[in-house]
This record gives structure tokens, sequence and C-alpha cells, in this order.
């Protein structure tokens, strides 16, 4: 597989990513944690199909410990930071705070053998980020209340979370992509666990509030995981670090058809600071390829 092609379907996460706020909402009163362990165990069963069909099972016998340890914490403690940040601060800024994470992947990746970090980077993510900040922060000038700071910590905290866990899965470049149906698995069970232990059950009303619950397993909390596990493993991590930038606005915009959300000159601007933030990114890969 190419670098090209990798980073490709990396960027199928995000465009699935953009759909997480639609889909929630149609899932009524379903508490996250139950959310989250309905999720991953739909995600986690497809992926054990797709081993099933490709003969996958026996790569799985040789994947080390530390590798189903590193993929089912992180994606265990990021998703449950991100929903507890969104029970005790307003869930626009808290998602701002969350949405440093693509920020950190371009910088953290710097850090990586035969990666490094460039001024073009920095500067497209910056600006990418100007891009979400003006989707996601409406009034965050308006005040921070101190009841709400522990949720903004714990809302920085997922963003550390996801960038580590993604800038890490290059360590394990060698395991194969279906080990993230065991990292699907592990979470479930564990997110079912606090579940019980902390949260009331409501099980999703009617038709409609199924579908919601199961699109999520299929696409953002199940599918996305796989193809972002590709695209960190052997793909442009800068790229898609900056590109990740995408999913604020794609979420809104889908806010905006199904009535959720009003247009707004907003939209137009975020939508011009992502796009230039991406192409001054991706300029220093061009410029990189024409000299060689």
């Amino acid at each position: 597989m190419t670098r090209n092609l990798a980073t490709m379907i990396g960027f199928v996460a995000v465009l699935l990513w953009a759909t997480l706020a639609v889909l929630t909402v149609g899932s009524g009163a379903v508490p996250p944690l139950l959310l989250n362990a309905i999720c991953f165990a739909i995600g986690g069963v497809i992926g054990l199909g797709w081993l099933a069909a490709t003969g996958g099972f026996a790569a799985l016998r040789h994947v080390p410990f530390s590798a189903y340890a590193f993929g089912s914490i992180g994606l265990f403690a990021y998703h449950f930071l991100y929903f507890s940040a969104l029970r005790m601060a307003p869930p626009a800024q808290a998602g701002l705070l969350n949405y440093l994470w693509p920020l950190l992947i371009v910088l953290l990746s710097g850090l990586l053998p035969g990666e490094h970090i460039r001024a073009r980077h920095v500067i497209g993510a910056l600006i990418a980020f100007a891009g979400a900040a003006v989707v996601i922060g409406g009034d965050l000038g308006a005040g921070i209340a101190p009841k709400a700071g522990l949720g903004y910590l714990l809302a920085i905290a997922a963003a550390f979370f996801w960038a580590t866990y993604s800038v890490g899965a290059r360590r394990f470049a060698a395991v194969p992509t279906g080990a993230v149906a065991v990292y699907c698995l592990v979470t479930a069970a564990f997110s079912a666990g606090a579940h019980v232990a902390l949260e009331p059950t409501i099980w999703p009303q009617g038709a409609g509030q199924w579908a919601a619950v199961i699109g999520l397993g299929l696409g953002p909390v199940g599918l996305a995981f796989f193809v972002w596990d590709i695209g960190m493993k052997r793909g442009d991590i800068q790229l898609l670090g900056v590109a990740a930038y995408a999913a604020p606005l794609l979420s809104t915009a889908l806010l905006v058809i199904s009535g959720a959300s009003r247009p707004g000159w907003g939209l137009l601007a975020a939508a011009l600071l992502i796009t230039l933030g991406a192409f001054i990114a991706s300029g220093q890969r061009s410029s990189q390829r024409r000299k060689r």
C-alpha cells in the first residue's frame, strides 16, 4: 500500500467522524458510557466478521500484549474523558478544547523516526485550528464558569490521549489493523462496566434512535478506527492531522442540513481557514516531491 493511498484511507475516518454529532443527537437520551459500550461492541463484532472473512485471526496470535493494552486503553480513556468533559462543561467550549488533538498530532509526529516537523505544518495546523474555533467556539469569549473548569481540563486531557494514541500507533506499525477489533471489544467491556457503576440504564427508544446508535457503531465509532489506524501507520501523519480539522466543519454542515443548527458567515470563514491550513500543510509535501 502506498503512502498516498494510506493517507486517503485515513481521511475516510475524518468523514465518518463528521457524522458523530448528528447521529449522537439522533440517539436520544442513551447515557454516554452505555452508548459507548453499544457502539464499540458493534464495531468490534464487525471487525471480527472482517477477520473471519479474510482469515486474519491467525495474525492476532502474534500481536504483543503491549499493543492490545495500548489500543484498548487509548480508545477507552479518550472516550471516557471526552464524554465526561461534555457532562461538566458547555459542549461547544469543551469540543473546541478537545479539537486540540489534530494540532497535537501534527506537532507530536515530528518526534517519530523518519518524520520531520516543518514550519508549514505548524502554520497550517494553527490556521486550520482557527477555522475549527470559528465552527465550535461560538461565544467562547463570554467567559469560563469556574464550575466547568474540571470539564475543560478533561477535554484537554482527552485531546492529549487521542493525539498520543494516534501518533503512538506508528510504533505498532507491524500490528495488523484487524487488532482494532480486539481494541473495540475490550473498550466495549470497559465502558459497560463503567456504565453499570456510574450511570442509569436508558435504552434507545424507537426505530429512529436504534438506527442512529447502529449508525454510530458502523461508522464514527466503528469503521473509523480501522481506517484511521491504516492512515496513522502508513500514511502522512502531518497531513492527516491538519485534514482532521475538516471534521468539525463537516459536522456543523450536517447539523445545518438536518435543521439542528443555523447557517451563517462563520461556516464560510471556517471553510476558508480550514482549506487554507490544509493547503499550506500539504504544500511542503508537494515541494519535497518536486525536489525528488
